[in-house]
């Protein structure tokens, strides 16, 4: 077989490409070999264990997000839609703080210290020099702890230009409000919000240099990343069983489509987030872009490339502005809605549409077939929410959290958990960091590790 076999995980390669494999039975020996003890960051079956973090800005439409009642006879609120088919894999907190994020003594920048509390349970210190300093975040807390295991320690995606300086929120960094995962307290984790950037981390192979250059041939002979381990493949086919060609056919295919979707937008042009609503009439691509992110998370978690990853689908103070949805205002306009109607039910729209994006997400997690037999989502906790509740008043309270997926079934989702007074969300940070394996004894403004879920 000429594929290489690295643990758990085959590549196929070719001239600038490294193809990671998708499970498959020929290598589940492999795994079963590998998992007389549980090691950090896998399931109790000897699976890899996922974890992702999602971040939503500006706070939600309180009244249409929270839902009513508690454990698993609650009724979702009316921003869900069709988050209720997934309703067995993933629940909803009441109670969740993030104090770090509050004014204290620094006064306004509550957009920036959102975004840069979200992660870190850490106060950012107030400055828009190179003085930054805020604190290690809870993916990086776990990346390091499989660092060694997979191509990638961790993803970081966004749908934001970067920016690792400049003033922007109140005197605050913009370092603070576009990066929410950071590797220490002075060095965000920048992440990638280029589809084709991520594409090549995920495909290329060598180094950034080595990719770019490999790219240029590819595109200069109008080849897939494909051509180039067609070789390889063929002769991994003949080794497979009926399943797994069929499981290799359909993964193959599934990078090429993502491929097309990246070409196809390369072409036309991803519309930035210039800061200001977008023209009336003005194509939107934002759904395809958090979707195209989203399919190559599920693509690298398939993959074990990495099991640590976070999206920052939209900054805190994003003024985003969403014409395919009826919404042609800023985002961050309308969520200061001063309790006027027309403002609320617009909030009410752009929540939906996050939960959208994240039921899709859900669903290719919950369809995609892991290397035990259960699906990826199974094997997952993935954290969707903000760090503010009501953009009207800019609360760090009570915060919109879900958790999603069974963590290989230490979780217990399908319910409703009212936590009945403000918790540290650092406190969820914790347990999940215990089931990964990578145990804290505190992390961020903890109180403990939350038993909860």
């Amino acid at each position: 077989m000429s594929a290489q076999l690295t643990s758990r995980r085959g590549f196929l390669r070719g001239f600038g490409a490294a193809v990671s494999l998708p499970a498959l039975e020929a290598f589940r020996p492999l795994m079963a070999a590998s998992t007389t003890a549980r090691a950090v960051g896998t399931t109790a079956s000897g699976a890899p264990l996922r974890m992702a973090y999602l971040y939503i800005p500006n706070g939600v439409n309180v009244e249409k997000w929270r839902p009513t009642g508690t454990a698993s006879s609650y009724k979702m609120g009316e921003s869900f839609g069709e988050m209720e088919k997934h309703r067995k894999d993933f629940q909803i907190f009441t109670g969740f703080e993030q104090k770090n994020a509050t004014a204290g003594g620094d006064g306004a920048g509550d957009h920036a210290r959102g975004t840069a509390a979200f992660l870190t349970s850490a106060r950012p210190r107030k400055t828009a020099g190179s003085d930054i300093q805020l604190g290690i975040s809870a993916d990086q807390v776990a990346a390091n702890a499989v660092a060694a295991e997979t191509r990638l320690a961790s993803l970081e995606l966004s749908t934001d230009g970067v920016r690792k300086s400049g003033k922007c929120d109140s005197g605050y960094s913009c370092a603070y409000q576009f990066n929410l995962s950071w590797r220490s307290e002075n060095q965000p984790m920048t992440p990638e919000a280029n589809p084709r950037a991520v594409f090549e981390r995920l495909f290329g192979a060598g180094s950034s240099g080595e990719r770019e250059k490999s790219l240029g041939s590819r595109l200069a002979s109008k080849k897939s990343v494909l051509d180039f381990i067609a070789n390889d493949a063929k002769a991994l086919h003949r080794h497979l069983g009926r399943t797994d060609r069929q499981k290799m056919d359909e993964y193959l295919t599934g990078v090429r489509e993502i491929e097309k979707q990246i070409e196809k937008a390369e072409a036309l042009g991803i519309p930035v987030d210039p800061g200001v609503p977008a023209p009336q009439g003005k194509p939107d691509s934002y759904k395809d872009h958090l979707r195209m992110m989203f399919d190559m998370m599920v693509l690298a978690f398939k993959t074990d490339s990495t099991r640590v990853s976070s999206f920052l689908m939209a900054h805190d103070g994003s003024n985003r502005s969403f014409g395919d949805i009826g919404v042609n205002d800023g985002h961050h306009n309308i969520s200061h809605h001063k309790g006027n109607e027309d403002n609320l039910k617009k909030i009410a729209k752009i929540d939906e549409f996050y939960l959208e994006q994240l039921s899709y997400f859900l669903e290719k997690m919950k369809t995609t077939e892991d290397v035990d037999g259960k699906s990826l989502l199974h094997n997952s906790m993935i954290v969707y929410g903000g760090c503010i509740s009501d953009g009207n008043r800019h609360n760090h309270n009570d915060l919109p959290i879900i958790l999603a997926g069974h963590g290989g079934g230490a979780l217990k989702p399908g319910r409703h958990v009212d936590l009945g007074e403000d918790v540290p969300l650092a406190n969820l940070y914790l347990r999940m960091l215990d089931e990964f394996g990578a145990k804290q004894k505190r992390f961020g403004d903890s109180t403990g590790s939350l038993r909860k879920v």
